[in-house]
């Protein structure tokens, strides 16, 4: 391991967190296609999906840590959310990124397009009731949350994602979350999932340590900052850009197929 392929990872995580936090996300829907094709794009060493899937779960957890503890004092974290979600998504990433290392890379690439195709449609359905008025109490179907929260843990874990990158458009668009709170309560339901997520690919050994704490010293300079801009950035604004991202990630991981 030279130190063009360490900059290289620092640069990454570092972009992927400070997103991560800003968006309301845990960084791999980003961190993925760029640990996957920049590293060879650049001519150093090149990582597997497998690799990536490793790395990304433990990423994720320093990531997600830093955004949620950046949002301790907000009063968006809604701990009803966190419960039931949370608690879900926590047993689906177990299971999901223990058995991780029976699918082969290209069928993991495969998975990851289509998480990302889904997430972009759902950010394009129109949005209703998103408005929310500071101390009025956030009504959803306890039930859906923890049944989409689970299904969502299990492929999330799969790809040692957090899941937040399909969570926040599915809690805006089928769980009328309000935006702000959504961003807050879904860095720190992914917190959560990427503890199932690391659990699972230490088990099976799909981490590379030391590429994980490059990702880890990045992710840890870059969240909360990123979370602190993104309280202050126009929820639609923030809406587009996460859109954006997918999509360009999605169209990458399709052409390789086609």
């Amino acid at each position: 391991m030279d130190i063009d392929f360490i900059i290289t990872l620092f640069i990454i995580g570092f972009i992927g967190a400070f997103i991560s936090g800003m968006i309301g996300i845990g960084g791999s829907v980003i961190n993925y296609p760029m640990l996957l094709y920049i590293p060879s794009l650049v001519g150093v060493m090149s990582l597997t999906a497998h690799d990536i899937s490793g790395i990304g779960a433990i990423q994720v957890f320093f990531a997600t840590l830093g955004g949620v503890w950046a949002y301790r004092k907000s009063g968006l974290l809604n701990k009803a959310l966190i419960i039931y979600m949370g608690g879900s998504i926590l047993i689906g990433s177990v299971l999901g990124s223990y058995f991780s290392h029976l699918i082969p890379e290209q069928g993991m690439n495969f998975i990851y397009g289509m998480l990302a195709t889904i997430v972009v449609i759902l950010m394009l359905i129109p949005k209703k009731g998103q408005a929310h008025r500071e101390g009025e109490e956030v009504m959803f179907n306890k039930w859906l949350a923890s049944s989409i929260a689970f299904i969502v843990g299990g492929v999330s874990g799969i790809l040692g994602a957090g899941g937040a990158f399909i969570l926040v458009p599915i809690m805006i668009s089928i769980l009328n979350i309000p935006v702000r709170i959504t961003i807050a309560s879904s860095l720190a339901i992914t917190f959560l999932s990427s503890i199932g997520a690391t659990v699972g690919k230490l088990i099976t050994g799909q981490v590379l340590f030391v590429p994980a704490l490059i990702l880890i010293i990045a992710s840890l300079m870059a969240s909360s900052f990123g979370a602190k801009v993104g309280q202050k950035i126009n929820t639609k604004f923030l809406q587009w850009f996460l859109a954006l991202l997918i999509s360009a990630a999605a169209i990458k991981i399709w052409l390789e197929f086609f």
